[in-house]
């Protein structure tokens, strides 16, 4: 089953004359991860994992996205900044494709469950157990769940409860015939406990229950004292506005001030009010009123069960039949185990290719510095860590052993905000000295430094990438990082992090990297207008550019006047695409995909012109307003000509995917390219694995 938006209807084609809503773009990009649950070719207990990603996905839209329009609505803001769109009108049209993408996650879920069942993998509600499950059940209950359960008798307390974020709720109804007597209560489902609850076999059959259909089979026994005839509950969940509330401040009071915010975050205005579309109109209605009324936010009908995103822990029951193959990592052609990736990047440039290549060459590298008498600091710029992080552990034994260590910690990532507090304790107890960065600017770059003195001669090493210095998003995530001790480059970066570590926010002019907020925009429209140039003088013009979301109108035009002056452009855009592209007078010579898969395609590379003399760079940075204009981001040349080569092979391998690539064409949108008969089927992750091997 796939989702496919063939045609846009004609008022949505009236206000996309130029551009596509951010906010409409991403629900088509999360349309995406749907048609891979939908995908009859991914393993099965992996689309049931791309239905939680699918819903995780979601819930963050909300909290982020939605909320930042409904806070337009209620300041009476008549346009979206930067934009000619209406938010009530924006609102009214995200609320209709949720609910018809939920309809289709639906549909999908129901096959999936269906399909596990030819697989003897049943998924049993409270009333299809047999006597040995109900006990387990019974057992289960009074042992684990029961201790965690707190009803609420919310018709009698005086303050209503906040409903928690990412927590699923029972509004139950409890009536008492012989007097004619309604009471409701609340309970909220344990997150302590797992979602997912195996079972006694039945025959051959392996058998799991929800923990909500747990708490189901036992209503009356938890409300056994009140003695009422019929007990029902329905699921419901809140999620409410993300935004964090608190002035710029680079000082150790900033820390408070997150403190406090991410405690105001729990109790937020609502945003959605997801219920199960079977509740009684009595019921919802009772708390719908509670929580502020109809008109304060999304109301979502659902299914049975809320927060879907549980589905992401699915249970392998040990079938690996069902799952992708095992995580495998190829050799590095140049970095070898037990020998000095110093002495290797010292002899020239090296690339990293992640998930392809192993996030543990990076973790050698910083371990190594950390035991080398002649390394004296490292300086790293960290965005989001692993909750276990071996990167933590290395910067903390350098410090051990008498390195300088300085770390510039954002404390701004979006739902890292606590981690990164926790991080920032945690290296300054150890000696690191910890720096949070300039006012008002997020520190998004991927950069880590290596200072090493011998014979009075001083040596750079540098790690500069497309994604954060995270082992676990580096099993997942589809980034590069470039190994480098190019004197002019590292030079470069190193007063970029000086900037950064001593706090001023005055940032070096650089002539190879380019630094956002500084100059990025304005070399990325200097690329551009190159390109027309070489057109005009009756050169190819060709740009060929890869990102997770292209949304800044100004790059947009410039693109659109690009392809108007017959420059060839193509765009692999995993997420948000803005720019319509294929319009006739407007973007003929642009062709967009992009690529869903087992991999989150996660790289920034930027590429004007052809040969030899094209310009190629990695960055950390999107085409979007907040990377060029609010963050600290870094864009970095690639000189190396087999590194070129390769990632010019890696880009054409993706641009050639005619099994997971999706046009993002706007007449035919999310649609995957037909393979003609005697074509070869190219998937782009798994070809790339093969040219590494």
């Amino acid at each position: 089953m796939l989702i496919e938006n063939t045609v846009l209807k004609k008022e949505d084609e009236k206000v996309a004359k130029r551009y596509i809503n951010r906010d409409l773009s991403w629900l088509s990009f999360n349309s995406r991860v749907l048609q891979e649950a939908g995908d009859e070719t991914v393993p099965l207990i992996e689309r049931l994992r791309f239905l939680g990603i699918y819903s995780g996905n979601n819930d963050e839209f909300f909290r982020v996205r939605v909320a930042g329009i409904r806070r337009l609505v209620k300041g009476g803001v008549t346009f979206i900044p930067g934009t000619q769109d209406c938010p009530k009108k924006v609102l009214k049209k995200i609320n209709t494709t949720v609910i018809e993408n939920q309809n289709v996650f639906n549909r999908i879920y129901a096959e999936l469950l269906s399909n596990l069942e030819k697989e003897n993998i049943y998924l049993l509600n409270e009333t299809q157990l047999d006597e040995a499950q109900s006990r387990y059940v019974k057992d289960y209950f009074h042992k684990k769940v029961h201790p965690a359960l707190v009803p609420l008798m919310v018709q009698q307390t005086k303050t209503f409860p906040v409903l928690r974020e990412k927590a699923v709720y029972f509004a139950v109804k409890l009536l008492r015939t012989s007097a004619d007597q309604t009471e409701f209560s609340l309970l909220e489902i344990p997150t302590s406990l797992p979602r997912f609850i195996p079972l006694p076999k039945s025959g051959d059959k392996n058998c799991l229950i929800f923990l909500d259909d747990i708490v189901r089979r036992c209503f009356k026994e938890l409300y056994a004292v009140l003695d009422y005839d019929s007990i029902e509950g329905y699921a419901l969940k809140v999620t409410r506005d993300a935004e964090l509330d608190f002035e710029d401040s680079v000082s150790r009071s900033f820390i408070d001030k997150i403190k406090k915010s991410l405690k105001k975050r729990k109790t937020a205005h609502a945003v959605r009010f997801t219920y199960d579309k079977s509740i009684p109109d009595d019921l919802r209605d009772f708390f719908v009123e509670k929580m502020g009324g109809v008109r304060n936010y999304s109301l979502i009908p659902g299914s049975r069960y809320h927060n879907s995103s549980d589905l992401m822990g699915f249970p392998d029951l040990g079938r690996f039949d069902l799952l992708y193959d095992k995580q495998r990592f190829t050799p590095h052609h140049i970095l070898r185990p037990h020998e000095s990736v110093m002495d290797k990047v010292r002899q020239g440039d090296i690339l990293l290719h992640y998930p392809y290549h192993s996030f543990n060459y990076f973790i050698s590298l910083l371990r190594e510095a950390a035991i080398d008498s002649a390394v004296t600091s490292i300086t790293m710029t960290v965005y989001r860590l692993a909750k276990n992080s071996k990167v933590v552990n290395a910067l903390i034994n350098a410090a051990r052993n008498g390195k300088t260590v300085n770390v510039v910690v954002e404390l701004q990532a979006r739902f890292d905000e606590e981690a990164n507090i926790k991080w920032a304790d945690i290296l300054s107890e150890e000696g690191v000295n910890v720096v949070f960065g300039p006012k008002r600017l997020k520190v998004h770059s991927k950069l880590c430094l290596i200072e090493r003195v011998e014979n009075n001669k001083t040596d750079y090493f540098l790690s500069i990438g497309t994604g954060n210095f995270n082992e676990k998003t580096a099993e997942l995530y589809s980034d590069y990082t470039l190994l480098t001790a190019h004197k002019a480059i590292t030079l470069e970066v190193k007063r970029i992090l000086d900037a950064l570590t001593s706090k001023t926010g005055k940032f070096p002019h650089t002539k190879r990297i380019i630094l956002s907020p500084n100059a990025l925009r304005f070399n990325l429209i200097r690329f551009v207008n190159e390109e027309i140039r070489k057109k005009k003088l009756g050169k190819p013009g060709f740009i060929f550019l890869k990102m997770n979301s292209l949304v800044d109108l100004e790059l947009i035009e410039k693109l659109y006047e690009a392809s108007q002056a017959g420059v060839q452009i193509k765009l692999i855009v995993r997420g948000i695409c803005s720019l319509i592209p294929g319009k006739e007078g407007l973007s003929e010579n642009i062709e967009a995909i992009s690529i869903v898969d087992r991999f989150l395609e996660h790289s920034r590379v930027f590429v004007f012109g052809v040969g030899d003399r094209a310009k190629l760079y990695i960055s950390s940075a999107d085409w979007m307003p907040r990377n060029l204009n609010a963050r600290v981001e870094v864009t970095c040349p690639v000189y190396d000509k087999k590194i070129r080569s390769q990632i010019l092979a890696m880009m054409e391998t993706q641009w050639s995917d005619n099994v997971k690539a999706r046009s993002l064409n706007y007449r035919k949108l999310n649609k995957k390219r037909k393979i003609q008969k005697g074509d070869r089927q190219i998937r782009s992750q798994y070809e790339i694995y093969r040219l590494y091997e």
